[in-house]
């Protein structure tokens, strides 16, 4: 029979806006204990958004934890409580692309870190887009810039190292090829079912409203 792995013990090591760490005690095979800390996140979305000519919008930001500007697909948080990952999805692509799309299907989804981390992103297929306001931006996101890029040079610009964000290698192959397969992705409705629900649940219940970032 598979072992069990069960957790006899639990504590908050860091609770901060974005992220908690949480250290578990769990029962291994043999029935001894270890320790194993887990980083507790909202979750995220990001949106492969590719045009009716075969490029796709991607995002260049400043990721402090590297020191430098990655080129990303459009992503965020799921750090409204109850939100629908498509309506994040339709909101980031906004706030961050100026984009809206009248089509949408599920490309990928993605365990970024299962070594520590409970970070889980669902990659949509946005198309049909239409350019929108995009609302004022702050902090990291007011010094992002927009680039249309073919699919294919996305591809060969993965390869060559010069895109390394992890979300948009995957997001980018896999709309590689449904667009080659001429696919829409999976459907929308597909519930979320790696969605992380453990700092969402805390913070619900301490009442800190729809923002589950407000400390």
């Amino acid at each position: 029979m598979a072992h069990e792995y069960r957790v006899t013990e639990s504590e908050i090591l860091l609770d901060a806006p974005i992220l908690a760490v949480r250290r578990d005690r769990v029962v291994m095979p043999g029935g001894h204990s270890a320790a194993r800390e887990i980083v507790e996140h909202f979750g995220a979305v990001a949106v492969a958004a590719v045009d009716e000519n075969g490029r796709i919008a991607l995002v260049e930001q400043y990721r402090h934890s590297v020191g430098k500007r990655l080129l990303e697909l459009p992503a965020g948080l799921l750090d409204v409580a109850d939100e629908p990952e498509l309506a994040c999805a339709e909101r980031e692509l906004r706030e961050e692309a100026g984009l809206a799309a009248s089509r949408w299907g599920v490309l990928v989804d993605l365990i970024t870190s299962p070594g520590f981390a409970e970070e889980a992103v669902r990659v949509f297929l946005a198309q049909d887009l239409a350019e929108v306001a995009r609302p004022e931006a702050e902090d990291e996101e007011a010094d992002l810039t927009i680039m249309w890029v073919d699919l294919q040079e996305a591809r060969e610009r993965i390869l060559s190292g010069d895109i390394v964000n992890s979300i948009a290698v995957a997001g980018i192959f896999a709309a590689c090829e449904a667009v080659e397969r001429g696919s829409q992705g999976r459907d929308v409705a597909e519930p979320f079912c790696w969605r992380p629900r453990s700092l969402t649940e805390r913070r619900k219940l301490r009442g800190h409203g729809r923002d589950l970032k407000r400390m």
